[in-house]
């Protein structure tokens, strides 16, 4: 029996199709094993949002050689499609698949064991209307809270962004896939997050995220959670606000990318909003639902950013009171409209900045959990150590319940108190 390791790098995306190829390969005979052992086919799903991403999915790369230089090298995705000719020209991998065709892996590694011939389906997914790909997956059983991808690709081509000429044109999967898949995992997983690269912009037959929702709930009644991943203000409809403040089993959180506070860098970037719209959009979010957590991705040291321009933002995350904030340092991608942009940032600015936005998200997330002593929230168990179950609330709270509690259980619980940045909740009797 051949063996297989898979290292997936990045978003929850490539978590889903890694799962989904691992499953395939199962069922055609093959033992999947840790990706640190010595193994007959090595499979990296690769990312480069970042350069740290690409420099991680070289890295990999290189282990898999090292640790077997006899085995069946896959190399799959981001990464890939945006340098083939690159990775074209290591001699030690056997198969290169970009960000199409991933469902016809097995097939590839099974005729490559047989042929020994290198394979290469690199697509340029820029030009070519690619089809989405209806990889299944029924059971994640490193992890409780299961992915569900339903969205492929991006059309917005914010200026710092590669994501575009990597994922490709957007691409949906058909809505009635959608909710039989949800269906199958329900049986598994409690709660679902729905995934995408453009998670929002979802359409199928004129059935846009909010009514696609609606029918999951409906259809799935196993689903005690469903969470919506990434989402752009711009996208959220009225409708969707509405599911999530009528309906208990849609988790009252909405991650929303910010970027930047200050309009004159959003317009730099491509962004399609102001912090105008966005402080009035999340205000009447709040306002129409109790307690929902808002939290937000922020790049700091975009090359036209000034220091005033920085401090703009700054005084912009205080006013919207977010939940968390995750922060990133402006990474350069070649091909980029931003790439052309020379900077005014300096490497020890960039990492000042991101010294002050990660201390002010630190604040922000105290003062939020803080609201929740004495209220009650759903936690999904997640895992048991040291005496404390662990697990997050609709409101993506990390919560630590004294006890051992059933993991891929959702249980209710009063919050009791903050120590150290922890929330700690009671069990609710009954």
């Amino acid at each position: 029996m051949k063996t297989f390791a898979i290292c997936t790098l990045g978003c929850k995306v490539n978590t889903f199709e890694s799962i989904s190829i691992s499953e395939l390969l199962k069922s055609e005979g093959f033992k999947e094993v840790d990706f640190e052992e010595n193994s007959d086919i090595y499979i990296i799903f690769t990312c480069a949002v970042t350069n740290t991403a690409s420099s991680k999915s070289r890295k990999k790369i290189n282990q898999a050689i090292r640790q077997n230089k006899d085995a069946l090298i896959c190399v799959v995705g981001c990464y890939v499609q945006l340098k083939p000719a690159e990775l074209n020209d290591n001699e030690h991998i056997d198969i290169l698949v970009g960000s199409s065709l991933k469902q016809n892996l097995p097939e590839y590694i099974k005729k490559a064991l047989e042929t020994k011939e290198r394979i290469n389906t690199i697509e340029d997914v820029r030009i070519k209307d690619v089809e989405f790909e209806n990889l299944g997956v029924s059971y994640f059983d490193k992890q409780v809270r299961a992915y569900l991808k339903i969205q492929d690709g991006c059309n917005q081509f914010c200026s710092y962004c590669i994501i575009p000429y990597a994922r490709g044109k957007e691409r949906c999967m058909d809505y009635s896939n959608v909710v039989s898949m949800a269906k199958s995992i329900s049986e598994n997983h409690k709660e679902i997050v729905l995934a995408g690269i453009h998670t929002g912009r979802y359409t199928s037959d004129n059935v846009d995220l909010a009514r696609l929702i609606q029918m999951i709930l409906d259809e799935c009644p196993n689903i005690e959670r469903l969470r919506i991943s990434s989402i752009e203000i711009t996208e959220i409809t009225d409708d969707l606000i509405n599911i999530m403040k009528t309906n208990k089993r849609v988790a009252k959180h909405f991650h929303i990318p910010l970027q930047s506070g200050c309009n004159s860098v959003l317009k730099d970037m491509n962004r399609p909003y102001t912090t105008e719209y966005f402080f009035e959009r999340i205000n009447y979010i709040r306002n129409e639902i109790n307690d929902v957590s808002i939290s937000t991705d922020l790049i700091v040291g975009f090359p036209s950013e000034t220091n005033e321009m920085f401090l703009e933002t700054m005084d912009f995350l205080k006013r919207c009171e977010l939940s968390f904030i995750h922060v990133f340092p402006f990474s350069s991608k070649e091909g980029t409209k931003a790439s052309k942009t020379k900077s005014v940032v300096s490497a020890l600015e960039k990492k000042q900045r991101v010294s002050e936005v990660g201390e002010l998200s630190k604040k922000l997330y105290y003062s939020y959990k803080g609201k929740f002593i004495q209220k009650q929230l759903d936690v999904l168990i997640e895992k048991y150590e040291d005496g404390y179950s662990f697990g997050h609330s609709s409101e993506y709270i990390p919560v630590y319940i004294k006890g051992n509690y059933e993991r891929n259980e959702i249980i209710t619980v009063t919050g009791a108190y903050l120590k150290d940045d922890e929330f700690f909740g009671v069990k609710v009797d009954g």
